[in-house]
């Protein structure tokens, strides 16, 4: 595990061996006041950690004071170039601020920011990606490499940092699976700063879904990651449940329903496919911490998933139910999930 500095983003830990807390961002947009608020409301039912907002203009920091009377979530002002955008947040309210200060102007400014942020505790974060790199650093390496990536995010590093300023999280992030795993393994061994993990611009929510997983997967299993957000054209909500899915595959700080299924095969005998939805889909707002697993074939399944707390295998019209591996008994398949349920809330 990396041993980064620990920062807060209102009552969130980041970092310093803290739970891996999941984000998600308002895509409501930032001109629709109860829009703004109803997702972030519908976010926070979801569980997400720590909500980020966008901030364009003066007139979108009222965002701030109405998002944190419907939500007890951290909020995050996201803010380029504008530093008085970031002032104004600050004064607001926010819990973290998210902006590269080697892209709002003089020291002056920079100052500014880092002192108003320092005087109320409220983190920045970093952010840079494939297409935020600096003309020198891009004319360096000849193009967004690992490299280059973490070059210009230590650089607006150094200059929070020469004003005393060290509340702070990173993230490179790119549309490359493949190079946002380099660059945060580099980061990683170069810098203490805790780590926003992230591939941008992953794409709908299929393909978004197994980029992200492979990027962020692979680096939380490996101990690098403080923070993440699955980024997907889609429902904000379905980032959050993403985030957390990820998690729960790595036994990571994920309380909740973890579900395992079988692929079904020739000797399956029931609509597993059909039930399996069914199960995860009435499992959804379930907190108990057990593994459940749905299993086609009543030869083998209990067997094979003996590790689960509870589950269901399959037979020819007919299904069992099983803890621990031990069957406990046998009902029609139409009864078989209703059945299920009823063992989990004894549970």
């Amino acid at each position: 595990m990396r041993n980064s500095k620990i920062v807060y983003a209102g009552n969130i830990p980041i970092g310093g061996g803290s739970p891996v807390s999941v984000q998600s961002m308002l895509n409501v947009p930032s001109t629709d006041l109860e829009g703004s608020v109803r997702q972030a409301v519908a976010l926070e039912q979801a569980g997400c950690q720590i909500i980020r907002a966008a901030i364009p203009d003066m007139d979108a920091v009222r965002l701030i004071p109405a998002i944190k009377k419907a939500v007890s979530v951290p909020l995050v002002a996201d803010i380029h170039f504008d530093y008085r955008l970031a002032l104004e947040s600050v004064a607001a309210g926010i819990d973290k601020i998210r902006i590269n200060p080697g892209n709002i102007g003089s020291d002056d400014r920079v100052r500014a920011v880092a002192h108003a942020c320092r005087d109320r505790n409220i983190p920045i974060r970093i952010g840079v990606n494939s297409g935020s790199l600096e003309k020198e650093i891009l004319a360096k390496y000849g193009s967004p490499t690992p490299e280059a990536l973490v070059e210009s995010a230590l650089y607006h590093t150094s200059l929070l940092e020469k004003f005393d300023f060290d509340q702070i999280v990173i993230s490179i992030k790119s549309s490359s699976v493949d190079t946002m795993i380099r660059a945060y393994e580099l980061a990683a061994r170069k810098c203490s700063y805790p780590l926003h993990l992230g591939v941008t611009e992953a794409g709908t929510e299929r393909m978004g879904l197994i980029k992200s997983a492979i990027g962020i997967g692979s680096l939380l299993q490996r101990g690098i990651g403080d923070t993440i957000r699955v980024s997907l054209t889609a429902d904000p909500v379905k980032e959050v449940r993403a985030g957390f899915d990820i998690l729960k595959a790595l036994g990571m700080n994920a309380g909740g329903v973890q579900l395992v299924s079988c692929p079904t095969c020739g000797r399956t005998r029931i609509d597993l496919i059909r039930i399996a939805g069914e199960v995860e889909n009435r499992l959804a707002g379930c907190n108990k911490n057990i593994k459940v697993a749905v299993m086609g074939c009543v030869v083998n399944g209990p067997g094979e998933a003996r590790e689960a707390d509870i589950g269901i295998a399959g037979g020819d019209g007919v299904g069992l139910i099983f803890k621990r591996g031990e069957i406990v008994r046998k009902v029609p398949e139409n009864q078989l999930v209703d059945s299920l349920m009823e063992e989990i809330e004894k549970l």
